[in-house]
């Protein structure tokens, strides 16, 4: 099985502050953009469903 793949939200403008994310079975890995090799952020499923629903909400 292939490892996912990172990208970019669909409502990035490509300028600087951008994140990437990487979505997989046990949640979602987050990363700074411009900062690749600084590591990421892990999130288990529910957290990350957590923040997306709430994101969702507040556009």
């Amino acid at each position: 099985m292939s490892e996912p793949m990172w990208h970019k939200s669909t409502y990035s403008d490509g300028g600087a502050n951008c994140v990437e994310v990487r979505e997989h079975a046990t949640g979602a890995d987050v990363r700074d953009t411009q900062n690749r090799d600084a590591g990421h952020l892990e999130f288990p499923s529910d957290q990350w469903a957590a923040l997306i629903a709430r994101v969702r909400v507040d556009l």
